[in-house]
């Protein structure tokens, strides 16, 4: 089955509300989706403007977000026979570079301030029982710059992460493709556009542990989805 690990809805900077990211993806054939909007710093500046732009979660709505995920995984099972993880996507955003890192926390519904230090975040969220994903730890984008926090301190910080994404803006990451770390490809989704990129494709039971599971045993294998169109109400997906 397709998954993709790594999506935003319009509780942060994702285009889509909840309910159409669902039907999205699980019309065109998705077993698994994860939803993993922004959860910033509260401290910082840049979290602060985020805030103030309603471009993350908060630590008083957090409760809603998650109870709507609920809802949404009751609906998109009985239509699509679909799994919705809960998540959010860690965000420590600096403009040093050097010091901004992006990590998701995958089968979490939690609030977990994104203030603490990434060793801290990564106890905080194995306790809950999910996953720790550093996310585009090497990034494609001139703007963000070629390196960050993650990939910098790798070594140090590789026995706190579950899986590190191979991908940025649908690409491939060379470097940490070819590296001995766990890995996950995702397509960072934000809007209808982000579709066509590298996922992650599981053969495993369908099931929520059996999927987290999964990705901790390296049990995946990573596709290129892109849709192809043709004219009517029916459309075909192939993996290139």
């Amino acid at each position: 089955m397709w998954a993709e690990f790594h999506a935003h809805t319009n509780h942060s900077d994702g285009k889509l509300s909840m309910k159409e990211l669902v039907d999205f993806f699980g019309g065109r054939g998705f077993g698994v989706l994860a939803v993993t909007d922004h959860l910033c710093e509260e401290k910082t500046i840049l979290g602060k403007a985020a805030a103030y732009l309603n471009k993350t979660l908060r630590r008083e709505s957090f409760s809603k977000y998650i109870d709507e995920i609920k809802e949404e995984s009751e609906r998109a099972w009985k239509l699509y026979q679909m799994l919705l993880i809960p998540g959010f996507e860690i965000t420590k955003n600096s403009l040093q570079n050097h010091r901004s890192a992006h990590m998701l926390a995958l089968g979490v519904e939690k609030f977990i301030a994104a203030d603490l230090d990434p060793i801290e975040i990564s106890k905080e969220v194995r306790n809950e029982g999910g996953l720790f994903i550093a996310a585009h730890p090497l990034s494609l984008n001139t703007i963000r710059g070629r390196k960050n926090f993650l990939w910098d301190q790798k070594e140090e910080l590789e026995p706190y992460f579950d899986a590190w994404e191979i991908t940025d803006s649908g690409q491939i990451l060379k470097e940490v493709a070819q590296s001995s770390l766990p890995k996950l490809a995702t397509g960072d989704f934000h809007r209808e556009a982000h579709l066509n990129s590298w996922k992650t494709w599981l053969d495993c039971e369908r099931h929520p542990l059996a999927i987290l599971d999964a990705i901790r045993k390296q049990k995946v294998t990573f596709k290129y989805f892109a849709k192809t169109s043709i004219p009517g109400p029916l459309r075909q997906f192939r993996a290139a």
